[in-house]
């Protein structure tokens, strides 16, 4: 059989066994390959060596002589023990390097080292020798080594995919495990004066869905930093369910705004997309049925308990109470100064402005009312007389006409007087016999304050406004304007 011919055969038995290997791959156990069918194949390709002579007289040659070489290296090998004493001790001084052990004196120590030209290299073999070491080798061996490395490859491919198919299991635990694991998330809220450590704790209604798609409706309770709601993952709704009671009783307005969110991890902070404002109202417009509602909540769990809650309830009624009551005397008195503030004549009926309440006084004859300054009554600040449509009306001495009201009833009040803002700093600046004695200086401020409504301070209408030299047009102004606004609208005819 030629060289050729027999190449071919080779390669097919190679091909075939090769799709055997594959087809059989998961019925072969790789520690079947055990070393008692090694010496098989090598008895084996011993006999097939031998049936090749008659056939191939020069593969017999080279196969002898390979064999010779192999008998020479177990030869060498057999007799390496033996030798080896006598080779090291052959060894010249200069190709081994030796060392002092201590307490060993000068003992002989182990060579550490071996000479490369001592080490013979493998030599690599002709192409003659590769093709008579291929002919050699029995086809069962070769389908045996081409299953060896298919089954190597699909087992570390095997290896790979199972490592990755562990990583993606792992994975897929820890986003069960999360899945089923309270999260810890913060919220924005702003609650003036409230300490949930003293007071109670807001509460939250929280809505939605987890991430088991089971519903979710239920209350929690955050501090006043927002912190205390636990949730599944999954998207709520969150919103205000009530208002909390501080420590002195205040109760919240609630807000009535909603926010949705998504909780993925621990610690999650949702200010920016829960952030919920909590004003306080005044005290006195605060129900019971809103002490009652934020009690309630205070007592399911707001508070550290049913007595704490009970007493935050006391004092959120108390706080109200004392606010009404108030309140109350707050009105009471303002009517008592809306009626002093209120004075009539047979014709007309006026309110003396507030900012002047308790600074000035009053007198009155007939049509005409006279108001002062409660400390000085022959100063007076602004006269009201009524004339009749048509009549003239001509001012005292002095005055100047600062306003008009019709009472449209065939009347119409005139108010005339000093012009203060004017007059007033001409007599500190010495235009007058004796300044001080005329206006002092605290007669003087509450002049000027009560005729501009403070609108100035004294020093700027001495110094800006009119100056020593004087600008009564603009002086005159300052206070009709004020008087148009505080005094002239609230005259009306007497019903």
């Amino acid at each position: 059989m030629s060289d050729e011919t027999r190449g071919r055969e080779d390669a097919a038995q190679d091909a075939e066994a090769c799709a055997e290997a594959l087809e059989s791959l998961d019925r072969i156990a790789l520690d079947e390959l055990s070393l008692s069918d090694l010496a098989v194949d090598a008895q084996d390709e011993v006999r097939e060596g031998t049936e090749d002579e008659g056939s191939d007289a020069k593969d017999a040659s080279d196969e002898a002589e390979a064999e010779e070489d192999d008998s020479k290296d177990d030869v060498q090998s057999e007799s390496a023990s033996g030798e080896e004493t006598a080779l090291l001790g052959s060894l010249p001084a200069d190709d081994s390097l030796t060392r002092e052990l201590p307490g060993l004196g000068s003992a002989p120590a182990v060579d550490e080292t071996i000479a490369m030209g001592d080490i013979p290299l493998p030599s690599v073999p002709s192409a003659r020798e590769a093709e008579a070491r291929h002919h050699k080798m029995s086809p069962k061996r070769r389908n045996l080594m081409v299953a060896g490395v298919v089954a190597a490859a699909l087992v570390a491919g095997g290896a790979g995919y199972a490592a990755w198919n562990g990583y993606q299991q792992e994975q897929a635990a820890v986003a069960a495990v999360n899945a089923h694991t309270m999260m810890s998330v913060q919220i924005g809220v702003h609650a003036a004066g409230l300490d949930c450590s003293t007071g109670s704790k807001i509460p939250v209604q929280v809505s939605g869905q987890d991430s088991d798609g089971s519903s979710v409706s239920e209350t929690l309770y955050v501090d006043e930093h927002g912190r205390g709601i636990k949730l599944l993952p999954g998207d709520y709704t969150l919103s205000i369910a009530g208002s909390p009671i501080a420590a002195d009783g205040t109760i919240y307005t609630v807000p009535t705004t909603k926010a949705q969110v998504s909780v993925k991890s621990d610690g999650q902070d949702l200010s920016a997309q829960a952030s919920f404002k909590l004003k306080v109202p005044s005290a006195d417009t605060v129900t019971d049925d809103q002490i009652d509602a934020a009690a309630k909540y205070a007592e399911e769990g707001g508070a550290s308990s049913a007595a704490v809650a009970k007493v935050l309830q006391q004092a959120a009624t108390a706080r109200r109470d004392a606010a009404v009551n108030a309140m109350s005397s707050r009105e009471a008195q303002a009517a008592r100064d809306a009626d002093a503030r209120h004075k009539a004549t047979n014709l007309y009926q006026l309110d003396i402005p507030v900012e002047w309440y308790g600074k000035v006084a009053t007198w009155q004859n007939g049509n005409t009312l006279c108001i002062y300054l409660a400390s000085d009554s022959n100063t007076p600040i602004v006269t009201l007389v009524a004339v009749r449509d048509g009549e003239s009306f001509t001012p005292d001495k002095g005055d100047t006409v600062l306003g008009a009201a019709s009472l449209g009833n065939g009347y119409t009040v005139y108010a005339s007087g000093p012009v203060y803002p004017y007059v007033v700093p001409q007599t500190i600046n010495g235009r007058t016999q004796d300044p001080v004695s005329t206006y002092p200086m605290d007669t003087a401020i509450d002049l000027v304050e009560l005729t501009t409504g403070n609108r100035y301070t004294y020093s700027q209408i001495k110094n800006v406004l009119v100056g020593k030299d004087g600008k009564a047009d603009a002086a005159t102004k300052l206070e009709t304007d004020y008087l148009a606004q505080i005094l002239m609208p609230s005259i009306k005819a007497q019903d």
